[in-house]
C-alpha cells in the first residue's frame, strides 16, 4: 500500500474514526487472555497451513484444502487451548481465496470462544499503518482478530495507530522483541546492555503503564525514555497473569522460547512488561516445557507458549490432533503454572 496524495482526506485519523464508529464495548484483551489461560492453560495452537503439511494430511493444494486443514486444527484446539494463531502469510499466498478462508477461521474461533492472534507481523508508517490497524483491529473488519503481531523496526512510535486502536476496541498487540531466528540477533542484540530488544521491551512497558493510567502518556513514546529496564529489581519475585500490578495488560511481546541465555546476557528483566509474552519455539522448534519455564523464569505465569508443527504433525485426524493439544497443554500447565 502506498501513502495517499497530499489532498487525500483518508488519513490515519479518519481511518481510526471509521474503525471505531460502531465499536461495542468489550473487556480488554489482557483481561480476556488471563482468564483463558487460567481456565484452559498457557497453550496457543499455531495454525500454519504449510504446503508440506497439506500434503502430509492428504489434502489438495487448493483453497478447499486450506479450509479443511484450518478448521480441523481449530476444532482440535476448541476448549483445550487459550488461543489460536493463524499464520497470515500462508493464507495470503492464496490471494483472495486465502483471505476468505482466514475470515472464516477468525469467525469460527470467536464462535468457539477461542482467542485469535493474527500472526501478520505488520509494521509501517502513517496512514499505511493506520490501514493495517483497521484491517486487523477494527470491529467492522472481516479480518478483525483478538490480537495481532506487530513489527517495530520502523520505530516503536510508528505502531501508534495499531496500539491506540487496540486499546479503544479492547484488542491486543504482540510486538516482536527477541525472536528465535538466528538472523534476529543481528538487529535485536545490537547495543549490548542498551540493546534494541531492551528498548522495545521498555517501550512496551511504557505503553502498558499508560493503559493502566487510562491516559495517553505513551503517545509520544519512541523507546525506553523514563522506563526502568528492571536491572535493580527483585529477581526472586515470580510474576503471574493474576498478580502483575493491575493485572495483565494488552500490549505484549514476542520472545522465542529458544533464546536461551540471551535475556541474561543482554540484561533484560521481563517483569517490567506487565503484559503477556507470546513464546513461539515450543515443540517442533526445539524447546520443551521445562526449557520454556527455564527461559522465562519469574514471568512464566504470563507466558503463552505457541506450538504449531508440534501439534499439526499429528493430523489429519481431529482426535489425534486434540490428543496432541491436550498433551501440550498438560506439559505447559505443569511447567509454567504449578511450580
Amino acid at each position: 500500500m502506498t501513502e495517499p496524495a497530499a489532498g487525500d482526506r483518508h488519513d490515519a485519523d479518519s481511518l481510526d474514526d471509521a474503525a471505531t464508529s460502531a465499536a461495542a464495548p468489550r473487556e480488554p484483551f489482557g483481561v480476556r487472555l488471563a482468564r483463558a489461560m487460567a481456565e484452559r492453560g498457557p497453550l496457543c495452537v499455531g495454525i500454519d497451513p504449510h504446503p508440506s503439511l497439506l500434503d502430509a494430511w492428504g489434502l489438495p493444494a487448493t483453497a478447499q484444502g486450506l479450509e479443511t486443514f484450518s478448521l480441523r486444527a481449530l476444532e482440535a484446539a476448541a476448549g483445550q487451548a487459550a488461543a489460536v494463531k493463524p499464520q497470515v502469510a500462508l493464507y495470503e499466498a492464496w490471494g483472495s481465496a486465502g483471505f476468505t478462508v482466514l475470515e472464516r477461521v477468525l469467525r469460527e474461533a470467536a464462535d468457539a470462544q477461542l482467542l485469535s492472534i493474527a500472526d501478520a507481523k505488520r509494521g509501517d508508517i502513517g496512514s499505511t499503518m493506520a490501514a493495517y490497524a483497521a484491517a486487523w483491529l477494527s470491529d467492522d473488519s472481516p479480518l478483525a482478530a483478538d490480537a495481532v503481531t506487530l513489527s517495530p523496526y520502523l520505530g516503536f512510535g510508528s505502531l501508534r495507530p495499531a496500539l491506540d486502536l487496540a486499546r479503544r476496541t479492547g484488542r491486543g498487540t504482540f510486538v516482536l522483541a527477541l525472536t528465535s531466528n538466528p538472523e534476529g540477533a543481528g538487529v535485536q542484540h545490537v547495543g549490548g546492555a542498551d540493546s534494541v530488544a531492551g528498548g522495545i521491551l521498555a517501550a512496551v512497558a511504557r505503553e502498558n503503564g499508560a493503559e493502566r493510567a487510562g491516559d495517553d502518556a505513551a503517545s509520544s513514546s519512541e523507546g525506553p525514555r523514563g522506563v526502568d529496564r528492571g536491572r535493580g529489581s527483585n529477581r526472586d519475585q515470580i510474576v503471574t497473569s493474576s498478580d502483575a500490578p493491575g493485572g495483565l495488560s494488552s500490549c505484549g511481546v514476542v520472545i522465542g522460547a529458544t533464546v536461551g541465555e540471551a535475556l541474561e546476557r543482554l540484561g533484560l528483566d521481563l517483569r517490567i512488561l506487565n503484559g503477556p509474552i507470546l513464546a513461539p519455539g515450543y515443540g517442533a522448534q526445539g524447546a520443551d516445557a521445562d526449557a520454556v519455564a527455564t527461559v522465562f523464569g519469574q514471568v512464566r505465569g504470563t507466558v503463552l507458549a505457541n506450538s504449531s508443527r508440534g501439534v499439526l504433525a499429528h493430523g489429519p485426524s481431529v482426535r489425534s490432533l486434540r490428543e496432541a493439544v491436550e498433551r501440550a497443554r498438560g506439559e505447559l500447565s505443569e511447567a509454567l503454572q504449578e511450580r
